[in-house]
């Protein structure tokens, strides 16, 4: 996947994270970045809880929303802290 994809992806998967996680949104650049942090996250949470989604582009953007759903969730509880 070249880097363009990855960020345009990475993008997609935060703003609907954003929107899953109300009030945890971090704007573009925030968003992108919790989008592939959560596309890591996904990458080996859900291999190693033996989940398998859908293959290709769509895959991928499932993956990476709900990985950054978990890097939201996880992040939203340290600010309240």
């Amino acid at each position: 996947m070249s880097i363009i994809a990855a960020l345009i992806i990475g993008a997609i998967a935060g703003w609907l994270a954003g929107l899953i996680v109300r009030g945890a949104g971090f704007g573009l650049i925030g968003n992108i970045v919790v989008g592939i942090i959560g596309a890591l996250v996904a990458g080996y949470v859900l291999p190693a809880l033996h989940i398998t989604l859908a293959s290709g582009t769509l895959g991928a953007i499932l993956d990476a929303t709900i990985g950054a759903v978990i890097v939201l969730v996880i992040l939203s509880l340290i600010r309240r802290a």
